[in-house]
């Protein structure tokens, strides 16, 4: 299914029915601040691992995730006075930081380092999307910008694609922010002058 959601104020009826197919178990395609990215619920082990073997990804390879906002982040994340005063600044954004995981996070989602990857990109479909789920989605790029083309792709190992419009693909900017240590692992859209 493509369904078209307005990206400066997104239909709540729509992202109902996105939220719908996520506590189904549904993979989705939707947009961020930096590319399309294929998702579902974190919590859905059986949805990740489709996502696993959709991207050809060892399972020792953690996706990172969406949170809404800082408060979310805190929840599955070790988040110290440094480190939340850094994201203050700089999200919603482009950028991934890594971090020490909470145990609310799936095993599957940890590296071995027990780190996890969390953006909170500015986009109000997605941050919609995952405010009315109430938990994160997974976020791991789709690699195509226009819509209809990641539908025409997609439409066969995907519940829904949404489309919000072409995001020519850049991706974000990965900050690892354990021990309070800044280290920039991929510079990508996000400033990396201001870290």
């Amino acid at each position: 299914m493509l369904l078209s959601i307005n990206p400066d104020n997104p239909q709540k009826r729509l992202i109902e029915k996105v939220v719908q197919v996520l506590d189904q178990g549904g993979l989705i395609i939707y947009p961020t601040d930096t590319f399309y990215g294929i998702g579902c619920d974190l919590f859905n082990k059986k949805s990740i691992k489709r996502i696993y073997q959709l991207k050809r990804r060892p399972l020792t390879k953690p996706f990172s995730f969406i949170g809404a906002n800082l408060k979310d982040i805190s929840l599955y994340a070790q988040v110290s006075n440094y480190a939340y005063r850094m994201m203050k600044r700089l999200l919603p954004g482009p950028y991934t930081f890594i971090l020490e995981g909470t145990r609310l996070v799936p095993k599957l989602m940890l590296t071995k380092r027990r780190t996890v990857g969390i953006r909170v990109p500015d986009n109000k479909i997605c941050l919609t999307i995952v405010q009315e789920l109430g938990r994160p989605i997974i976020s791991t790029s789709v690699n195509l910008d226009e819509p209809s083309v990641i539908h025409d792709t997609y439409s066969s190992l995907v519940e829904m694609v949404i489309d919000g419009g072409v995001i020519s693909y850049e991706p974000s900017t990965v900050v690892s922010l354990i021990d309070d240590r800044p280290e920039v692992i991929r510079k990508g859209k996000g400033e990396i002058n201001v870290i």
